[in-house]
């Protein structure tokens, strides 16, 4: 810990939030009542998305986006924008209407989803890893009217176009010959190519009336359980999400006794490495929308690769990296770390999977400028609900945080009993940034979301001040002859060893015991550890039962989906002799 880490905090988060709160500031809330619902929000929120993108205005000559030798400004991606918005308005795109994105992370999805938003379409992106099926299944159960995808994406799904009908026009972005398909078209004869958009006439935007409450994009669950859902977000439940994360740095500031600083549109440009999809409400919410409307750049990889990262942050001057934990571990233990200069970096945050106390401190060891953070959140909640930040983070470091000021959390019991602080229940949420529902799926709707909470299926505790500390998933929670074990606790023992880099924990089948702990870790690079050495090592700090009975080595970081959660379901095939593979 830190010496500003024992001296903090220098304000209660009680007071910190009532000076927020102040009458006629941006952060300023109230009571409302959103779709039947009474909740807090807040009152001085641009109302639309719309309203957010305006406010990039200023900032029309500098880069935005950026990947491999191209570079877009922001006056060639309004160009873009406007031209593709054209086009879609000319295909009969209408308000309510979905449109579906999908691509990975290149200049062309932004240019999509701010264009289909603004002619009031409901943006609808779907997962760049499904297969051609599940590309299927996610343009059926939408219903989408019209789909941007790349190459890639169009080659796996085109023999399933036949078994969309509502699928009424393609537009195909990247493809170095024309498409013979009479349904689809090559996305560069609308727009061309990402450093063509400079030359594309100045245009004004369509002009279709937008609500805060209007549904904007259809955001797809991970689909770990079953068939993805897809939750149906709003643009208040956007904007709600990106003024959550300012309000938790404001927050910061006063907690620390410091002045939070106010805008300067004359400051340096933040700039984001972007390691997550587009199509992740992260990427999209967290990471998309509130770089534009900051006037800050993105700068994308065809794929996240730490060798390339470092040389990416000293070049484009990075700000803010991170993810997931297991990219945050990869920057900081890379060999050639001290080989560039990583000096503009201010943040490294992360969520979407549980992270190691030890983490923190690393950072904070490579980099004593940088804000270290941590957050929880799901699609159901339009990305981070509950946020962890600096000094804050420092002094609890298994925490994911507190929810802000128009956030509430409680701990339920499975009988539907409210819990006390210290105990450990499931996790429910309730605030404006919380979906209103799932696309088409009355039922699951009726048994995720109740009187504006939702039920996140994560086992929960709160403590005295109001930090949440995810415990596990409920659905992957152990039980070893009646004992529960908390998978999130033994890996966070097994994160404490130095060679350690991931782990994670499933059950074994065990005849009369039920189920039994088991771990698969990758070390750290030139790190070595056996088993008998880990399983030694997490018994010096949890009970007996708690100890995996085995540990086996994975070659690489673990198996992830593109949310960054683990698939522990791939993880079975360490242990052959268990499963019966």
């Amino acid at each position: 810990m830190t010496d500003a880490a024992a001296r903090f905090p220098a304000m209660p988060i009680e007071q910190a939030h009532a000076l927020l709160n102040q009458p006629g500031g941006p952060l300023e809330i109230e009571e409302r009542e959103v779709r039947g619902v009474r909740m807090k929000v807040w009152k001085n929120a641009p109302p639309t998305l719309k309203a957010v993108y305006a406010l990039s205005a200023p900032f029309a000559a500098r880069d935005h986006l950026v990947y491999e030798d191209e570079r877009v400004t922001f006056d060639a991606l309004n160009r873009a924008v406007a031209a593709l918005a054209a086009r879609l308005q000319a295909d009969g795109v209408k308000k309510g209407d979905r449109v579906a994105i999908i691509m990975r992370n290149v200049p062309e999805w932004p240019v999509a989803f701010w264009a289909a938003m603004f002619c009031g379409a409901i943006v609808t992106p779907l997962n760049a890893w499904w297969t051609g099926p599940e590309l299927e299944y996610g343009l059926q159960d939408s219903g989408a009217k019209v789909a941007i995808v790349d190459i890639e994406r169009w080659e796996r799904m085109r023999e399933h176009v036949d078994a969309c009908p509502a699928l009424q026009r393609i537009y195909v972005s990247r493809a170095n010959d024309e498409i013979s398909d009479p349904r689809a078209q090559r996305l560069e004869g609308v727009i061309g190519g990402p450093n063509e958009w400079k030359t594309l006439p100045s245009a004004a935007l369509p002009e279709v009336a937008l609500d805060a409450d209007d549904d904007v994009t259809i955001f797809y669950t991970s689909g770990t359980t079953g068939k993805p859902k897809g939750a149906i977000i709003t643009h208040r439940n956007i904007i709600s999400n990106m003024i959550n994360a300012a309000s938790a740095q404001a927050r910061a500031f006063l907690r620390r006794g410091e002045a939070p600083p106010q805008p300067d549109p004359n400051a340096a440009q933040k700039g984001f490495l972007l390691s997550v999809p587009f199509f992740h409400a992260t990427g999209c919410f967290a990471i998309m929308i509130p770089t534009l409307m900051g006037g800050g750049k993105v700068v994308m990889q065809r794929r996240w690769d730490v060798d390339q990262a470092l040389p990416l942050i000293e070049r484009e001057r990075v700000t803010n990296a991170g993810g997931v934990p297991t990219i945050a571990w990869q920057i900081l233990e890379h060999p050639k770390f001290d080989s560039y200069d990583l000096s503009s970096l201010e943040t490294i945050s992360y969520g979407g999977a549980p992270s190691a106390p030890e983490l923190v401190r690393r950072i904070r060891e490579r980099f004593p400028k940088v804000q270290p953070g941590q957050g929880w959140g799901m699609t159901e909640t339009s990305a981070t609900a509950v946020s962890n930040f600096a000094e804050d983070y420092e002094r609890k470091p298994a925490s994911c945080g507190v929810p802000s000021m128009t956030g509430e959390v409680k701990i339920m019991s499975p009988e539907g009993k409210e819990l006390p602080v210290g105990e450990v229940g499931e996790l429910w949420y309730k605030g404006p940034i919380v979906v209103r529902g799932y696309w088409q799926k009355p039922q699951a709707t009726a048994e995720t979301f109740v009187d504006g909470w939702v039920k996140t299926g994560d086992l929960a505790r709160v403590d005295e001040e109001g930090f949440v500390y995810i415990v596990d998933r409920a659905k992957d929670m152990l039980i070893r002859g009646g004992e529960n074990i908390y998978c999130v606790e033994v890996e966070n023992a097994l994160y404490d060893h130095p060679a350690v880099m991931d782990a994670a924990v499933i059950g074994l089948p065990h005849k009369t015991l039920g189920e039994e702990p088991a771990a698969v870790v990758f070390l750290k690079p030139d790190i070595s550890a056996t088993e008998q050495e880990l399983r030694h090592f997490v018994a010096q700090k949890l009970a007996a039962f708690k100890v995996p009975v085995k540990v086996a080595f994975w070659h690489e970081t673990l198996p992830r989906n593109a949310n960054g959660k683990i698939m522990k379901k791939d993880l079975r095939a360490a242990f052959p002799d268990a499963f019966g593979a």
